[in-house]
C-alpha cells in the first residue's frame, strides 16, 4: 500500500483512517489476517508503537479482533463493516457538497451538475 502521511494531524489517526479504508474497501477482507505490526510499520515508515496504537484503536472500534492462534484478523461482522463504509461515504459526500457550496453552487445546482456529468459519462 502507498501510505500517505502528513504532518498536519497525528500519524496514528491517519493510520487508523487508512487501515479502515483498506477494511471497508475489501482489500483486507472480513475474517482475513491483518499483517503483523512490524510489517505494517515498516511499510508505512512509522514506529511500531505508532502502528500498535492505530491497531488498538481499530480493535476498540470492533473492526479488528485479536485471536490467540492467528493474531489480528478483520472482523467477520459484515453489518459493522458496511455501516462504517456508509458513514465514510456520507462524510465524503458532505465534504463534496461543502466544496461545491464554497464555489457558489446550491445543493440543487450541484445535483444538476452531477446528473449532467453522469449522462456525459454514460454516453462515452
Amino acid at each position: 500500500m502507498n501510505w500517505k502521511l502528513t504532518e498536519d494531524r497525528p500519524i496514528w489517526i491517519q493510520l487508523v483512517e487508512q487501515l479502515t479504508t483498506l477494511i471497508v474497501s475489501g482489500i483486507y477482507a472480513s475474517g482475513s489476517a491483518v499483517p503483523a505490526v512490524r510489517t505494517l510499520a515498516t511499510e508505512a515508515g512509522v514506529n511500531p508503537n505508532t502502528m500498535q496504537r492505530a491497531l488498538a484503536e481499530l480493535e476498540n472500534r470492533g473492526l479488528v479482533e485479536t485471536r490467540r492462534t492467528s493474531g489480528r484478523v478483520v472482523t467477520e461482522d459484515l453489518t459493522l463493516i458496511q455501516g462504517v463504509r456508509r458513514q465514510l461515504a456520507y462524510q465524503r459526500m458532505d465534504e463534496f457538497f461543502e466544496s461545491m457550496h464554497s464555489l457558489g453552487y446550491t445543493e440543487e445546482q450541484t445535483r444538476e451538475l452531477l446528473a449532467a456529468w453522469n449522462k456525459k459519462e454514460e454516453s462515452v
